[in-house]
C-alpha cells in the first residue's frame, strides 16, 4: 500500500512539474498577445495601425539578442553588446565610403574582434564573463565617444537604397533562420545547453568547452556587427550614444521571452524572438500612452523583476559564469 501511495504521489509531482513547465513555456506568448491587445485598446487602435512603425524598431534588438541568447544558454552573460554595436556601426559608416559589402564585412569583423577579446579574457584568463564584458563595455564606449567627439560619423549615400522594410525583414529572417538551423539542427545547441547545465559534466562527456565558449563570444560579436549595419541604414549616422543601453534592452527582452538566467536545458530558441517583440510592444505602447522615460523605465523594471522571479532557476543560479 505504501508503495502505491508513493508512486501516486510521484505521479502527482511529475504532473505538477509538467504543468509548471507548460505554463512557463506559454507565458511569454500569452503575455505578448495580451500586452498588444491591451495597448491597442488603450490607444484606440493606434497600436495596430502603427504596427509597421513598431516593428521597425525590433530588427536590431532581435538580431543582437540572438548572439546573447547563445551566450546565456551556456550560462554566461554579455554586457558589452551596446559598445559592440556602436563601434561596429562607426566602422560600417567609414567602410561604406568604399562599398556596401566591405561595410558589412567590416562591421561583422569588428564585432567578432571585440567578441574575441571578451572570449579570451573569459576563457584563457578565467575572469567571470560579466566582469570582462562590463570592462569592455566601458572601454569601447569611451572609444566611441572619442571617435564621435567633433560630430556624428555619417555613412555614405549608397546606404539609402537599403533602408527599406523588405530588406530589413528579409535580413532579420535570414539571420534568425541560420541561427535556428545552427541551434536546433546541429550539436551546437545541445553542447551549449550541456555547458549551461554543468560545465564539468560537459567537459567529461567530451565537449571542448573552452573552445566552444570562445567561439560563441566571437559569434555573438559578429552577429551584433551585422546588426550595426541594420542600425546604420536606418539612422544614417552614429553619435556618441550609438548602441547605448542595448545590453540592458537585450537582457530584458530575453527574460521577457522566458529565457532562464542560468541557461541550460530550459533555454528555447524562440525566447529571444518572443522577448524582442514583447519588449518593443511594451516600449511602444507606453510611449503612445504618453509616459515619460523615467516612468517607462520603472514599469519595465517591475515587469522585468516579475519575469525573473518566474523563470529563474534558483537551484542553478550558481552556474552563471
Amino acid at each position: 500500500m505504501s508503495d502505491s501511495v508513493a508512486v501516486l504521489n510521484k505521479d502527482k509531482e511529475l504532473k505538477k512539474l509538467h504543468n509548471i513547465r507548460l505554463f512557463k513555456t506559454l507565458l511569454p506568448l500569452i503575455g505578448l498577445v495580451m500586452v498588444f491587445m491591451l495597448f491597442n485598446y488603450l490607444t484606440d487602435g493606434r497600436m495596430l495601425t502603427c504596427l509597421p512603425l513598431t516593428l521597425s524598431k525590433v530588427y536590431v534588438i532581435m538580431i543582437a539578442s540572438m548572439g546573447v541568447f547563445f551566450i546565456m544558454t551556456m550560462g554566461g552573460l554579455d554586457f558589452s553588446q551596446g559598445s559592440i554595436l556602436g563601434l561596429s556601426a562607426i566602422v560600417v559608416c567609414y567602410m561604406s565610403e568604399f562599398s556596401i559589402p566591405v561595410a558589412i564585412i567590416g562591421g561583422i569583423l569588428t564585432g567578432a574582434a571585440i567578441g574575441a577579446i571578451n572570449g579570451y579574457f573569459y576563457v584563457n584568463r578565467k575572469i567571470k564573463s560579466f566582469i570582462v564584458t562590463i570592462c569592455t563595455m566601458f572601454l569601447f564606449r569611451g572609444l566611441i565617444k572619442f571617435l564621435t567627439t567633433n560630430s556624428p560619423v555619417c555613412g555614405s549615400d549608397e546606404l539609402d537604397p537599403f533602408d527599406t522594410t523588405e530588406f530589413k525583414v528579409i535580413s532579420t529572417a535570414i539571420v534568425v533562420l541560420l541561427g535556428f538551423i545552427l541551434f536546433c539542427c546541429t550539436k551546437f545547441g545541445t553542447y551549449l545547453k550541456a555547458i549551461g547545465a554543468g560545465e564539468k559534466a560537459a567537459m567529461f562527456s567530451g565537449i571542448r568547452t573552452d573552445r566552444l565558449k570562445f567561439l560563441v563570444y566571437v559569434l555573438a560579436g559578429a552577429i551584433t556587427g551585422f546588426a550595426a549595419f541594420i542600425m546604420v541604414i536606418k539612422n544614417g549616422s552614429v553619435t556618441s550614444s550609438g548602441g547605448n543601453q542595448l545590453e540592458t534592452q537585450i537582457l530584458i527582452a530575453l527574460v521577457l521571452g522566458g529565457m532562464p538566467i542560468s541557461g541550460g536545458a530550459m533555454a528555447r530558441f524562440y525566447n529571444f524572438i518572443v522577448g524582442s517583440l514583447l519588449f518593443i510592444v511594451l516600449e511602444s505602447g507606453l510611449t503612445m500612452l504618453g509616459f515619460q522615460p523615467q516612468m517607462m523605465q520603472l514599469i519595465q523594471g517591475i515587469v522585468f523583476l516579475m519575469f525573473v522571479a518566474i523563470f529563474a532557476d534558483r537551484q542553478a543560479l550558481h552556474v552563471i559564469k
